[in-house]
């Protein structure tokens, strides 16, 4: 506490306390960093004694009862004994004492050179504490007796709600404490003040000890959040272990495979795994629960792009794949940033910078094989039912009765009943026999397939051209008097002169195709039309298109005004990350899971 002292007068006129403490002296600035040092001291020796006079006495009392070891209650423990008697002892009465002739010792490096001799002990318990951590889980989970005396002791009001754990980091972290107090007071320090030699000696000392706890004070900080999160996961998983470490967390949304609503989760990512989790709304208690758990060996973390929600991405591990859907683009970049040294993702077979075909050609072959290689042993990026008007495998159009949509568990296409009526043990389901399309069937059991008739003009993937195109997105479209419809409207880069029309994105055969050259362009207004409309005409063949917006009916228009020339036309630029231009990586790379 500062010392009370009356403001000075001017005359008849008192300055207000709040201008007099902005005028504090030096010594009164030592005064309070000393007086800090004390109150963190008495702080501190609780924590010691809580330590071991309740928790390792009273588990030592156990422990001689039979129940568990008591070199096991010793080794969690070490010396915090020995640290708590130096502390209590001699450490906090000689600051006491000084504290209270301050007027005529204004000093403390004097005391803290008591400090240097005695830590050694702090180099014992710090090297101790991987291994006290480590035993302290491993006795929690096995003996019913053991964790039952903890619990009852964190209960108390004077472990102010905090886990064992906690206190148990308070002594890794007293000692860089020691050094930031005495380099504050060092500053404030006189060149000629009879402290100085004795403060400068404790801090060459103590700042050696804490440059040797360094590593053990980031471990204690990783520690301590890793206990923080075990918290929140109503302390069930298995996280609290000196070889994990807190990498990045925050709030997502899961944007669903059956449908387009998007779900609130939260994402916890470790060294070795990514925690999914569902948010449990209820007062106090746990706030999360764990839905996966995805190991990072082999994660694969790319951008997507999808047309009703902006800044997604995707997460594709061994036991599950997520499409996911970031706050804002910076977070999303900041998501992919921290997986990508482990991405293996599909746009770097993508560049379209790329002049060579060939090598484009034999790299997109070695992406296949990748796929077919793992097959079965990664959890696969499901194809949205709204992306798909037929079943990928047979293109016979869906209906609500008799060809319903299903999910191929080892691929994710969505497939008719027929296609689907076959199972397979998959391994990243634990070998459990899952619903596989006719294709992974045959691959995953060895069967022979034979093969069918040659692709015809329309039976090529929407997301194969996609990938490659000059420009692609969703259009309104009408022929003639039929009534209009949303379709994906798609000018390949190898066909740039076809306008190929799909129901969906992930349609595996056209409705139609519209060979550009010859037609003629008309955008002019008329009074039936909607808005930002154009017409494609030949002949008596009339095409009525419709853009979401004049932006992007002009964007069309001036790919389309080049391709009916018959001269090759160029990607129109932009920045608007929402429009349906296509970036390399598209619909093709949106893909969700399981919901």
């Amino acid at each position: 506490v500062t010392p009370q002292v009356s403001p000075p007068s001017l005359g008849s006129l008192t300055l207000p306390p709040p201008f007099f403490f902005l005028q504090e002296t030096n010594e009164q600035k030592l005064f309070k960093i000393a007086s800090e040092l004390l109150q963190t001291e008495k702080a501190y020796v609780a924590r010691l004694n809580l330590l071991d006079q309740e928790f390792c006495s009273k588990l030592m009392d156990e422990a001689n009862k039979g129940t568990f070891p008591v070199d096991v209650v010793k080794n969690i423990f070490s010396n915090i004994s020995s640290i708590n008697a130096f502390h209590s002892q001699f450490l906090l009465p000689d600051l006491e004492k000084r504290m209270g002739e301050w007027s005529s010792k204004p000093r403390i490096g004097d005391i803290l050179q008591k400090l240097t001799p005695f830590l050694k002990m702090y180099a014992e318990y710090v090297k101790n504490f991987d291994k006290a951590m480590e035993l302290l889980k491993q006795w929690t989970d096995r003996s019913p007796q053991f964790k039952a005396i903890i619990q009852e002791i964190q209960i108390q009001e004077v472990c102010g709600s905090l886990t064992l754990q906690h206190h148990m980091l308070e002594p890794v972290q007293r000692v860089p404490r020691y050094e930031m107090l005495l380099k504050d007071y060092l500053k404030k320090l006189p060149q000629d003040d009879p402290d100085r030699q004795d403060a400068e000696k404790s801090l060459q000392i103590i700042a050696t000890a804490a440059t040797h706890s360094n590593s053990a004070i980031r471990k204690s900080e990783n520690l301590k959040k890793l206990l923080e999160i075990y918290e929140m996961l109503g302390e069930e998983e298995d996280i609290v272990h000196p070889s994990n470490e807190f990498i990045k967390e925050g709030h997502i949304l899961k944007l669903a495979a059956r449908n387009t609503s998007a779900m609130e989760r939260y994402l916890f990512l470790f060294n070795n795994m990514l925690l999914y989790c569902v948010p449990k709304f209820s007062l106090g208690g746990p706030k999360y629960t764990v839905r996966t758990r995805i190991g990072i060996d082999g994660i694969r973390v790319l951008e997507t792009t999808n047309e009703d929600y902006p800044h997604t991405f995707q997460v594709s591990g061994k036991e599950r794949t997520l499409e996911l859907q970031a706050s804002s683009e910076q977070d999303k970049a900041d998501w992919i940033t921290v997986g990508a040294y482990r991405s293996v993702s599909r746009q770097h077979f993508t560049l379209t910078s790329i002049v060579d075909t060939d090598f484009c050609a034999v790299i997109e072959y070695v992406f296949i094989e990748m796929q077919k290689a793992e097959l079965g042993k990664r959890a696969p990026r499901w194809i949205r039912d709204n992306e798909v008007t037929m079943c990928m495998k047979c293109k016979e159009p869906f209906n609500a009765l008799t060809r319903r949509r299903h999910h191929c568990r080892a691929c994710g296409y969505v497939v008719c009943w027929k296609c689907s009526d076959n199972k397979a043990p998959l391994e990243y389901d634990s070998n459990k026999m899952n619903k596989v399309c006719r294709d992974c069937f045959s691959i995953l059991t060895g069967e022979q397939v034979t093969e069918g008739k040659k692709k015809g003009i329309l039976e090529i993937e929407a997301a194969q051209f996609s990938g490659s195109s000059i420009m692609c997105g969703f259009l309104q479209y009408c022929e003639k008097n039929k009534p209009w419809q949303k379709v994906w409207c798609v000018i390949p880069e190898k066909e740039c002169l076809v306008l190929y029309l799909y129901g969906a994105p992930q349609d595996v055969k056209a409705q139609c195709t519209i060979p550009l050259l010859g037609y003629t362009v008309d955008d002019s207004a008329r009074t039936a039309d909607t808005p930002a409309s154009f017409r494609l005409s030949q002949s008596k063949s009339v095409h009525n298109f419709a853009a979401e917006t004049e932006e992007l009916k002009q964007r069309w228009l001036k790919v389309i005004r080049v391709a009916v020339t018959g001269e090759m036309p160029e990607c129109p630029q932009t920045n608007d990350s929402n429009t349906n231009m296509m970036d390399n990586n598209n619909t093709q790379e949106a893909a969700a899971d399981s919901s």
